[in-house]
């Protein structure tokens, strides 16, 4: 570079510059700073980018993700959950297990006990499976007209304060937990009641949209052993609070939404006995003109296939023979719809038919009602 420099002086001396020096040095610095730039940049091209740089650019802090603040990336991907206020009908649901739940449990501990509702949200089942706080137990329940399964999750302090009342532990004491050990037997089986009271009061709480059958099909102490859905799979998780006096705890009922797609019907409503796409006051208007509607009827004697050859050879006078006595009876028939029979008369100066069998009201099929409405267009 100083070469250079050197060179460029010599130049703008023999053109009468004053400083020529000065000024070549300046200029060859100027150029070593562009080469070590283009240098630099030429090198972070095909430099590889770390995990923060591109959480960066994604938008995405694993710290605001701990706090429960997501964005970026993570706030797209969680945007795929259904929330659950699309089904209202799940807040009524609920509302009415927390009250025939917290009859039953009074009735099963023989307790003043308080089940409350402390939130409905809609989760993915891995993050939920990782956020249950052990010990705890897991019940795996099956909705058999759903085909499908949910969980009921009962926290430790909840199980040792049931297990305490239900074994004559005296009122104002804090139930003793023995923790590092697993659940005994007596104690699973206590559990065990208390969820089954539990689903047969869901049982209840579902009955008026539908009928419905849960049936406990095992209990699980690890979380992993109660996998019943994808762990991306969306769900819905209720929350309940269970308070006896000074003890207590939670329960947590898990149903993905796979489970309830069966009835998402029913959910969608507002309130009960909701019709959807419906209008009682013009189906009643509907019914009414169709039956003050005007309706040709046949009195059929006898039905029978002739040749066309013979029919082509008809002449006037001829007689046709039909195999049918003035007894028997005739079909009564509206369009190509058999309704009923009868025997032929007379009344007064009219033919009358007397109708012999009740009404017969047939399903029209699809070809029925194809020829029918063809006919109604030849008619007219």
């Amino acid at each position: 570079m100083d070469d250079l420099a050197a060179e460029w002086g010599a130049a703008l001396e023999e053109q009468g510059v004053e400083n020529a020096d000065a000024m070549a040095a300046q200029w060859a610095a100027m150029v070593d700073d562009g080469d070590s730039d283009l240098e630099n940049s030429t090198r972070g091209a095909d430099r590889v980018l770390n995990q923060e740089e591109i959480d960066n650019l994604l938008g995405f802090n694993i710290e605001d993700h701990i706090s429960g603040d997501t964005s970026g990336i993570r706030a797209l991907i969680n945007s795929a959950l259904v929330a659950y206020e699309r089904l209202p009908m799940l807040d009524i649901v609920f509302d009415r297990l927390v009250r025939e739940t917290t009859t039953s449990l009074r009735n099963f501990t023989s307790d003043n006990v308080e089940v409350s509702l402390d939130s409905i949200s809609s989760v993915r089942f891995e993050d939920y499976l990782n956020s249950i706080p052990l010990p705890a137990i897991l019940a795996v329940f099956k909705a058999e007209q759903w085909d499908n399964y949910g969980i009921v999750t009962v926290d430790s302090s909840l199980i040792y304060s049931i297990i305490d009342v239900l074994l004559g532990g005296g009122r104002g004491t804090t139930a003793i937990r023995v923790e590092g050990r697993p659940y005994t037997t007596i104690e699973m089986n206590l559990v065990r009641r208390m969820i089954e009271i539990i689903l047969a009061d869901a049982e209840k709480a579902f009955a008026p949209l539908t009928q419905i059958r849960f049936n406990l099909e095992r209990l699980e102490t690890n979380p992993r052993f109660a996998a019943i859905s994808r762990p991306k799979n969306a769900a819905i998780l209720v929350q309940f609070r269970v308070d006896m006096e000074d003890r207590g705890g939670k329960v947590e009922m898990l149903l993905p939404y796979a489970t309830i797609e069966p009835i998402r019907d029913q959910l969608l409503q507002m309130f009960m006995g909701e019709k959807f796409g419906r209008d009682t006051i013009w189906e009643g208007h509907l019914a009414t003109e169709i039956y003050h509607a005007t309706v040709e009827v046949d009195a059929v004697m006898c039905e029978e296939e002739l040749p066309l050859s013979m029919i082509l050879d008809l002449e006037v006078g001829q007689t046709l023979l039909f195999n049918v006595a003035p007894t028997d009876p005739v079909s009564v028939k509206c369009g190509d719809i058999h309704l009923t029979s009868g025997n032929i008369g007379r009344l007064g100066e009219r033919v009358s038919v007397k109708v012999n069998k009740p009404l017969r009201r047939p399903r029209m099929t699809l070809a029925a009602f194809e020829r029918a409405v063809q006919k109604d267009l030849e008619k007219t």
